[in-house]
């Protein structure tokens, strides 16, 4: 049997269920609120109360190392009082909040650090005041188009059954004239999306990647032909499609790897899904502060950081990552963009960074 087919026959990724639930006590004064707790009742959920999202002290396990793997599969359920909006360059203006943290353990994400010791997934119920928020950030910048990123701090899709906030804000996006929507997913549970009346307001992207990377640092996610899958679906409904192939890794047959992939794009994607078709590619990159963390919580990793291997860049604050040098940068950046139209003509690749 081949991998492809085996791949294919063994039994879907399944919809994240957390085993702990704590809610701020104001967050069943709303209907979001209600409905999670009424959720968490049905499935059996051990439930607790807490008096803040940001405060989850009495988590269980015996070690660190359990209370990370704990924390992945705990959710907390509160009010977003932060309505400043970060900026999120180069995808969007802004990132919008609507969740924090991820069910996935992609052994490279920028969450190690970000998140520091509050793994744990929150979702907020107060979506009339994210949304409000929303629109001053819209009518601030008229008539220029407003993008909002939903996906910087969480994978909202794999939380979609739970909270139901993803559709809301497809659907409120698709009202505005000047505002416009992204997110991008590792999961494959599109259906409560895909009836939302987007108005093609919303690029819903995939993140996408060779084999090695989904296979070695990925767990937790659903497998790539499940993604593929549901992009159809989700091109069949009509909403703009995109790719963010990330991070991109190289390793040993990169070449072969990140070829396979856009062949495997060109060969499974419907017609309809090309049309309007963005890929956004961004190299591997760490700080010496998620190494740290990395190392502790996936001590087998397979991940390359090594720092002589590396140029340092500098961003904003006055800190910096460690990206690959610029003959390998380059020689990643070209190949696959290459790929990209040799497959797909007609698609805008939006940046490589």
């Amino acid at each position: 049997m081949s991998t492809e087919l085996l791949t294919r026959t063994q039994p879907s990724t399944t919809i994240f269920v957390p085993e702990l639930v704590y809610f701020e006590p104001d967050a069943l004064n709303y209907p979001k609120g209600k409905q999670i707790y009424k959720w968490a009742e049905q499935e059996g959920l051990e439930i607790h109360m807490t008096t803040s999202h940001n405060q989850i002290r009495d988590l269980p396990g015996e070690s660190e190392l359990d209370k990370y793997r704990i924390a992945k599969r705990t959710l907390v359920v509160g009010i977003r009082k932060t309505l400043k909006f970060e900026t999120s360059k180069p995808s969007a203006e802004y990132a919008i909040p609507i969740a924090t943290g991820c069910m996935g353990h992609c052994h490279y994400c920028y969450l190690q650090t970000t998140m520091g010791a509050k793994p744990y997934i929150r979702v907020y119920v107060n979506m009339d005041d994210i949304l409000g928020a929303a629109k001053g950030y819209i009518a601030e910048r008229e008539p220029e188009i407003t993008r909002f990123e939903a996906a910087c701090t969480s994978d909202p899709v794999g939380l979609e059954h739970i909270s139901g906030s993803l559709k809301q804000l497809i659907e409120f996006m698709g009202e505005q004239e000047h505002g416009r929507l992204r997110f991008v997913t590792k999961y494959h549970h599109v259906e409560p999306l895909l009836d939302a009346k987007h108005n093609k307001h919303t690029r819903f992207r995939f993140s996408v990647n060779a084999d090695y990377v989904i296979k070695n640092f990925e767990p937790g996610t659903s497998r790539f032909h499940e993604r593929i899958e549901a992009a159809g679906k989700v091109a069949k409904a009509g909403y703009p499609l995109g790719f963010i192939i990330a991070p991109i890794i190289w390793h040993e047959g990169w070449e072969e790897g990140y070829a396979t992939l856009i062949e495997k794009l060109y060969n499974t994607l419907p017609a309809e899904a090309t049309h309007d078709l963005t890929f956004e590619m961004i190299q591997h990159r760490f700080t010496r502060t998620a190494k740290n963390i990395i190392e502790k919580r996936y001590p087998k990793t397979k991940l390359e950081m090594d720092e002589e291997k590396r140029k340092y860049k500098w961003g904003k604050y006055g800190k910096g990552k460690y990206v690959y040098k610029d003959e390998q940068a380059n020689a990643l950046r070209e190949f696959i963009t290459e790929q990209i139209f040799e497959k797909f003509p007609q698609a805008k690749i939006e940046y490589f960074t």
